[in-house]
């Protein structure tokens, strides 16, 4: 039976009166499932769901980064008529290329896996979308990365000149909204009293610029624990603090004769020359058009003109403008120091952590260290969770802690990718079905604050009415202020804060899913032995329901603290000072670099 290829979830594009084939479970809303249950319609096998193939093919695309960010190097020296190096081009385009190449990639593979395995009648290509656009910068990609119209436009790119997929072209509709799922949340709070603020950090920053000596450090988006120890950093290092907020890059329109350059060999239908044709056609004009523009906004920069040493955790990720003044000072010789964001990082792999360690001169790890990697500095965690001075509630409760996943995968990482995720959703319902009812009466199950189209309350209320849900609005600390049992169920931060601070903890996760670096398992090896880490939901449930009515005896236990300390060490360490500590880092690196 031949069937009708639907991309996304863009409703427009479907026909009700044929039969469909779904590419994926973005394609159902979970919100319009009564209308999608009634269609002849079935959804095509995620093409990672083999996970022999995701290993494959996250090798192939990393060489296939490195081959053409030099090339990209070589092509943006010439065109831009400057001679800059390729540690200069990893730093400002190296993280847009990897995850555009990497996304590419997993929609041709789920294109091609269609067309190999099902008999298609054709697709239907919606012309006219807002968001079958060239992205403004990095942080404009990311928004637009995630909307239904983007993904549409990129498929529509793969089978008209990669497939022999017959396409008709049909206008959207002048109502049509293709968004879906809204943007990131950037640094610019709302309300009036966020304005306020926001208002008065422009104010001290501008003027403390004013005292900016042109060797001063710079400190920027650091993932400590608060904009107090940023600045207190900043004190220890002996300068007037101030405060790096992110710069827009300016928005520079698109100019067609500039995108006309081919990017080595683009003949050809597999991937590669995909990729090659699409980079030219979908690069950001930041990096093309606006890239005179963007240095004149570097050039007008009151930071640091010859710094000792830049730090951050963040900004080399996401902002063009920090990252275009960080690749020029680091080509005139200023250090880069990045520090670890967050969990994940040293327990799993990830693109991310492989560009940082790429580009960064240091590294600071909340504990873990690499023997084959001197960069690796261990200095504890950075960000040192403290719980708010509040009274903790009489009554036992016990914090589920869930994560989130894009509706489509995004980048190259250790997780759960694309419709996977309600293979997860669903261990989360297991989870909380097997508790006795004396536990279940007392969770709070701590949902995302971003749901990425997954509507996660909509799917516990409809599977659990009666679970007491937490819409992730809240402060986690002070959730984890009120709660006798932390059970954590993503590789993530939560579970390394609330071992941190001493709270009761639990974790489970699939670890054909969630995958543990060899050199982390025999850590989670000693959790599993005492009852902390469990790779079920049904073992994680029996395990909290049998200790939950003295839960004090077993973390206490001796073998349980004994587990947990050795993972603390190792992965959330107690930095005593941690300004101290990453004022001897920034201080040493500096130093070396200068001699």
């Amino acid at each position: 039976m031949k069937r009708l290829l639907v991309t996304t979830a863009l409703e427009e594009s479907w026909v009700d009166t044929v039969p469909m084939l779904f590419l994926g479970e973005w394609c159902r809303l979970y919100s319009r499932r009564r209308r999608w249950s009634e269609l002849n319609a079935v959804v095509l096998p995620y093409h990672w769901d083999d996970e022999t193939k995701f290993a494959s093919d996250s090798l192939s695309l990393m060489s296939l980064h490195e081959e053409l960010l030099v090339e990209l190097s070589d092509f943006l020296n010439d065109h831009h008529g400057v001679d800059h190096s390729l540690r200069y081009w990893r730093i400002l385009i190296g993280p847009w290329l990897g995850y555009f190449v990497q996304a590419l990639f997993d929609r041709w593979a789920s294109v091609h896996h269609a067309v190999s395995t099902q008999e298609l009648s054709g697709t239907i290509v919606l012309v006219g979308l807002k968001e079958a656009r060239v992205p403004n910068d990095m942080f404009d990609y990311l928004n637009l990365r995630l909307s239904h119209g983007w993904n549409h436009h990129l498929y529509a790119r793969i089978l008209l000149d990669f497939t022999d997929v017959p396409c008709v072209m049909q206008p959207v509709g002048e109502m049509h909204d293709s968004t879906g799922l809204g943007e990131l949340s950037g640094d610019s709070p709302s309300g009036p009293r966020s304005r306020l603020k926001t208002k008065l950090v422009a104010v001290y920053s501008h003027l403390a610029g004013r005292f900016t000596k042109p060797t001063d450090y710079l400190v920027t988006h650091a993932g400590l624990r608060s904009l107090r120890d940023e600045l207190g950093l900043q004190r220890l290092l002996g300068q007037v603090p101030r405060l790096i907020g992110v710069v827009p890059p300016v928005g520079v329109p698109v100019d067609d004769q500039c995108r006309l350059w081919k990017l080595g060999d683009a003949t050809g239908s597999g991937f590669e020359a995909c990729a090659r044709a699409l980079i030219p056609e979908q690069m950001p004009t930041t990096y093309l058009e606006g890239y005179e523009a963007l240095n004149e906004q570097v050039n007008r920069l009151r930071w640091p003109n010859r710094p000792k040493a830049i730090f951050t955790g963040a900004s080399h990720y996401y902002d063009d403008v920090f990252k275009a003044w960080c690749a020029d000072r680091t080509e005139h010789g200023a250090t880069l120091v990045i520090g670890q964001h967050g969990g994940h990082v040293g327990t799993a792999w990830s693109f991310n952590h492989d560009h940082t360690m790429a580009i960064t001169d240091r590294f600071l790890s909340w504990g873990w260290s690499d023997s084959s990697e001197p960069k690796v500095v261990p200095v504890g965690m950075l960000k040192a969770p403290a719980l708010p001075e509040t009274s903790s509630t009489e009554q036992a409760r016990a914090i589920l802690v869930t994560g989130n996943a894009d509706l489509q995968s995004q980048e190259l990482m250790s997780t759960v990718r694309s419709g996977q995720y309600l293979s997860y959703l669903e261990d989360q319902f297991v989870f909380a079905s097997a508790l006795s009812s004396t536990v279940r009466d007392a969770l709070v199950v701590r949902l995302s604050a971003h749901q990425c189209g997954w509507e996660q309350e909509r799917r516990w209320r409809d599977r659990l009415p009666h679970a007491l849900l937490d819409d992730g609005q809240r402060p986690i600390m002070e959730l984890l202020a009120e709660t006798s049992m932390c059970i954590a169920t993503i590789n993530g931060t939560t579970f390394l804060e609330s071992f941190f601070l001493g709270i009761p903890t639990v974790i489970f996760w699939d670890t054909s899913r969630w995958e543990i670096l060899d050199s982390a398992a025999p850590y989670f090896a000693d959790l599993a032995a005492v009852g902390i880490f469990h790779g079920t939901p049904e073992s994680a449930a029996r395990h909290v329901s049998s200790v939950w009515n003295d839960i004090q005896a077993w973390w206490f236990s001796e073998e349980v603290v004994e587990a947990v300390a050795t993972f603390k060490r190792q992965y959330c360490d107690d930095p005593g000072s941690v300004l101290e500590e990453v004022q001897r880092v920034l201080i040493g690196a500096a130093g070396e670099v200068a001699r």
